[in-house]
């Protein structure tokens, strides 16, 4: 009589007795995993490449491999999250400074707008918020489109490669860094809105991440540069804003794709937080020049001065 492996004869000429599946000992089974060749019922079996295993196995070897990442250590996907998520919110807040102000054209009349954006002299006087939200205002419906179909096409390839936490520090420090930028050298009565300083940082950003990825960085450059001409040539476009948040995507997302691979969390996360103590440092330091600045009221209205 031949027995089947695992199996126990029978007692007195009974047939053999089955092996019982490893979880559960009430379930005999003629089953086995092809990696550790344990019983297994199956409810504990799963299909691989050669048999089945167990799911114990299955575990095992998903705690074993290795997921593929992006440069900056992303985890590999193809639908951006945060760029559509920015775009919606650009748009809401464009569409209620527009009903608010009773027109698309001359949505800065908004009263709201007005306590957003960004007047350094305010900024001065303690409005701190000013730098971070004008950054999501914009004047008009053309200014608003050609910032959002620039994050659109621009901001979705970047966010893949750096992932939608690694993304959002870029687009965030980008816009601080345009706001300093106004901050430090613009004038001071003078109100500055719009996405285009974290729209710069992206443009920089993916200039970057093309250059790490050894990939043509033909069609990136010459993009920056029709918006720098741009820039330069329109009247009323904020030349300060777009070039300091230039140069924040460019250091941030340099430090994010060139960090080395055994400790690129820390690297990654000890270069963006300097790069945010930089900036706040500069603002102080501003801030310090400005002098004890003391302003009363709320909007346009708002008048400043010297405190004693």
């Amino acid at each position: 009589m031949t027995v089947p492996p695992g199996s126990q004869p029978g007692a007195d000429g009974a047939p053999p007795q089955l092996p019982t599946c490893v979880r559960h000992p009430d379930r005999p089974t003629g089953l086995r995993c092809t990696r550790c060749e344990r019983p297994a019922c199956p409810a504990c079996l799963r299909d691989a490449a050669v048999g089945q295993q167990c799911v114990d196995c299955v575990a095992q070897g998903q705690r074993n491999f290795r997921r593929p990442v992006t440069v900056a250590g992303a985890r590999l996907s193809d639908k951006p999250i945060l760029v559509p998520v920015l775009v919606a919110a650009n748009v809401a807040i464009f569409v209620l400074t527009a009903v608010q102000a009773g027109s698309i054209g001359a949505n800065y009349q908004s009263a709201w707008f007005d306590e957003l954006a960004l007047w350094p002299i305010l900024v001065a006087g303690g409005q701190w918020w000013r730098l971070i939200t004008s950054g999501f205002l914009h004047f008009g419906l053309l200014h608003l489109l050609m910032n959002m179909i620039a994050l659109w096409v621009i901001g979705r390839d970047l966010e893949l490669v750096l992932g939608r936490l690694r993304f959002g520090a870029v687009y965030l420090l980008s816009l601080l860094g345009g706001s300093t930028a106004v901050f430090l050298f613009g004038d001071e009565v003078t109100a500055v809105a719009g996405a285009s300083g974290a729209v710069y940082g992206l443009m920089g950003g993916i200039a970057i991440a093309a250059l790490r990825l050894k990939v043509s960085l033909r069609p990136v450059l010459v993009v920056i540069a029709l918006n720098i001409a741009a820039s330069v040539l329109i009247p009323g476009i904020s030349l300060l804003g777009h070039l300091g948040g230039l140069v924040l995507g460019v250091a941030a997302t340099g430090a994010l794709v060139y960090a080395p691979r055994d400790r690129r969390t820390l690297v990654q996360g000890a270069a963006l937080a300097a790069l945010l103590v930089v900036l706040i440092a500069l603002l102080v330091t501003r801030d310090v020049q400005f002098g004890n600045v003391v302003c009363i009221g709320s909007g346009a209205n708002t008048r400043c001065g010297l405190g004693s």
